[in-house]
């Protein structure tokens, strides 16, 4: 990227964002003068909040040949309105709450940093949202620049929480983004893949499970399989492990990884308790994905489809929701039940409920969190509970955390819930049929 004029064109963007947004924090820093610790500061402040900080990195491929085509006064314009527009688009797509930082970060790309709550965004958000802002950005350029297409290609990396330096944390994530965004040979990249493939060759995860209770009774009725990376290692945060998975086209064969583990551990323990296990469309609707799964159970001959709930995430797309459908239909056949997690997040619709027609409807924590004291998300709640009585489902409630949440749910006869009120998650080893756990505070 070039940098004439540099300190002009940034004192032209403050000014700017300065006079639009006098509230924002985001700032523009020059990539020569970088002000590391307000950044550290404000990464620091959101980790410490109980977020997770993502580090998105657009990658401008072909910035070269743009200034070579555009010209030396063409191109510094450009690049100001590139700058302009990429602002523009982030304040349209992203929630203006889970903005920390636009950096001019290094010379052939912009980077964004975003608090990301752990328990309600998941990859398959972020991959929306980068793929998105990339795609609108080079859209508006080339609507203000004709014959001067922007290529432009993202991607992310979660910040390592357990680094003993947030400076140098950061910089490993935004070297690794950049690396997702470039995929170039010899690069981090690289690094990222070896450390997939170990993962899916060694099998190397780790499952919890957090038990469902029956609300009316206090009795587990069922638990969910949690997947967890390697202890120790920066891919052992599920946020971290399942992006790279899906930035390095490995999504499938770790999930279905997942999927093995788990009937291996249900064999183990001997239960015959309910299992939810969570799986994307993605996997789901693989047409590979049934021919795997039957594998898988003739190796556990006494897990039985019927204890299998394959819990589909509704913050993944369903795009081909025909191949879905009919894997689904089969899924049954053998015995499996269907749930609908993340319900009334803000992703789920009432067409794919009435599409798929899952047997459990999970909702979400963003519905729960405060019930007792809001009217209208009780409202929400009632209205969840009509849809599913009308499709033939059971309820779960998800991240209950309080007394007063679960008493909620009982007066209004949720089936199931979930959450640390009832019980946190515990490895799965300790699961079986006598197990109980106490419930926390």
């Amino acid at each position: 990227m070039a940098h004439n004029n540099n300190n002009n064109k940034h004192g032209f963007l403050d000014k700017w964002l300065r006079f639009f947004y006098p509230d924002s924090k985001i700032r523009f820093y020059p990539p020569q003068f970088i002000i590391r610790n307000p950044m550290v500061t404000i990464v620091n402040k959101a980790l410490n909040e109980g977020y997770e900080v993502a580090v998105i990195a657009y990658n401008l491929n072909n910035l070269r040949e743009l200034a070579e085509n555009l010209g030396k006064n063409s191109y510094n314009k450009y690049i100001i309105n590139l700058k302009s527009v990429f602002m523009e688009v982030i304040k349209r797509i992203v929630p203006k709450e889970d903005i920390l930082i636009i950096h001019d970060y290094y010379s052939d790309g912009l980077t964004l940093l975003l608090k990301v709550n752990p328990k309600k965004q998941f990859p398959a958000d972020l991959d929306g949202l980068t793929s998105k802002v990339a795609e609108d950005t080079a859209k508006h350029m080339k609507a203000l620049f004709s014959g001067a297409a922007l290529d432009v290609r993202p991607g992310y990396m979660f910040i390592e929480k357990k680094h003993y330096s947030i400076e140098d944390a950061l910089n490993k994530a935004h070297h690794q983004a950049v690396a997702m965004a470039e995929k170039r040979v010899h690069s981090g990249f690289n690094q990222m893949l070896y450390s997939m493939n170990k993962i899916v060759s060694g099998k190397s995860i780790r499952l919890l499970a957090q038990p469902i209770f029956d609300v009316a009774t206090r009795e587990i009725k069922a638990y969910e399989v949690l997947t967890r990376g390697p202890a120790g290692t920066e891919l052992e945060n599920p946020l971290s492990l399942f992006s790279v998975a899906r930035q390095t086209n490995m999504l499938y064969d770790l999930e279905i990884i997942v999927l093995h583990k788990t009937l291996e551990q249900i064999s183990l323990n001997g239960s015959a308790q309910n299992v939810f296990i969570n799986l994307t469309p993605i996997t789901v609707g693989s047409k590979r994905f049934l021919d795997d799964l039957k594998i898988i159970l003739d190796l556990y001959k006494d897990v039985s489809p019927s204890q299998i709930v394959i819990e589909l995430t509704e913050r993944d797309s369903f795009e081909d929701i025909e191949y879905l459908q009919m894997n689904i239909k089969k899924l049954r056949k053998m015995g499996f039940r269907i749930a609908i997690d993340d319900t009334g997040a803000g992703y789920a619709s009432l067409h794919t409920i009435s599409e798929i027609m899952p047997d459990i409807i999970k909702i979400d924590r963003s519905v729960i969190q405060n019930i007792d004291s809001n009217s209208v998300k009780e409202s929400m709640l009632k209205g969840l509970l009509l849809i599913a009585n009308e499709a033939g489902a059971s309820v779960v409630a998800e991240g209950i955390e309080s007394e007063k949440e679960a008493m909620v749910l009982s007066r209004n006869k949720v089936d199931f819930a979930q959450g640390y009120y009832y019980a946190k998650p515990a490895k799965i080893e300790k699961i079986r049929n006598s197990w109980h756990m106490e419930r926390t505070s």
